[in-house]
C-alpha cells in the first residue's frame, strides 16, 4: 500500500477542496495580497495620486510637444497612443484592485455588523434581566412597611394604650369609691 508523502495532505477536507493553483502558497499569501490591493486601492484614492498623475501626464505631453523629434516616443499626431495605452492599461488594474479591496471591506463590515448584533442582543439580555430586577425589588419594597406607616402605628398604638391607662385608672377610682 503506497503512502502519500507529501506533509500538506489534510484528513479534514475532501479531497476535491485541496488542489491548488500555486504550489505552496498558503492562506498568509492571500492576506498579504488583499492588503496589498487595499494599500494600492487606498492610495490611488488619495489627492496625491490625482496630483502624481496629472503631473505624470502633462510631463508625457510636454515632452513629446516640446523636445526634438529625436527624443520624442509618442507621437502628438496620433493622439498620444502610447500615454492611451499607459492610462487604459492603469484604470484596467484599478478598477479590480478597488474591487477586491472593497470585497474585503465588505467582508470586515459584515463582520462587524454581526458583532454588533450579538452585542445588541446581550445589551438587550442584560436591560431585561435588570428591569425584571427592579420589578422585584419595587414590589418587595412596595410589602415593606414604610417610616410613616410605622409613626402612624405607633401613634396610634400609644393612643390606645393611654386611653386603657385611663380606662383603668377610671375604674379603679370607681372601684375604690364603691368599697367606701
Amino acid at each position: 500500500m503506497a503512502r502519500d508523502s507529501r506533509s500538506d495532505v489534510r484528513l479534514d477536507s475532501p479531497k476535491g477542496l485541496r488542489v491548488r493553483v500555486l504550489p505552496g502558497r498558503g492562506r498568509q499569501s492571500r492576506d498579504s495580497f488583499g492588503r496589498a490591493t487595499e494599500a494600492i486601492a487606498r492610495g490611488m484614492g488619495t489627492p496625491y495620486f490625482l496630483i502624481a498623475l496629472t503631473l505624470f501626464c502633462l510631463l508625457w505631453i510636454f515632452w513629446n510637444t516640446s523636445l526634438p523629434a529625436f527624443l520624442r516616443f509618442d507621437s502628438s499626431a496620433n493622439g498620444f497612443t502610447a500615454l492611451t495605452l499607459v492610462l487604459s492599461l492603469q484604470a484596467s488594474y484599478a478598477a479590480p484592485l478597488i474591487l477586491l479591496a472593497q470585497n474585503r471591506q465588505d467582508d470586515r463590515d459584515r463582520v462587524q455588523v454581526e458583532q454588533d448584533r450579538q452585542r445588541a442582543e446581550r445589551n438587550l439580555a442584560d436591560t431585561e434581566y435588570l428591569a425584571r430586577e427592579v420589578v422585584a425589588l419595587r414590589l418587595a419594597i412596595k410589602d415593606m412597611a414604610s417610616k410613616d406607616f410605622i409613626r402612624d402605628e405607633l401613634r396610634s398604638l400609644l393612643e390606645e394604650i393611654d386611653r386603657r391607662e385611663d380606662r383603668s385608672a377610671s375604674e379603679t377610682v370607681a372601684r375604690g369609691l364603691k368599697r367606701d
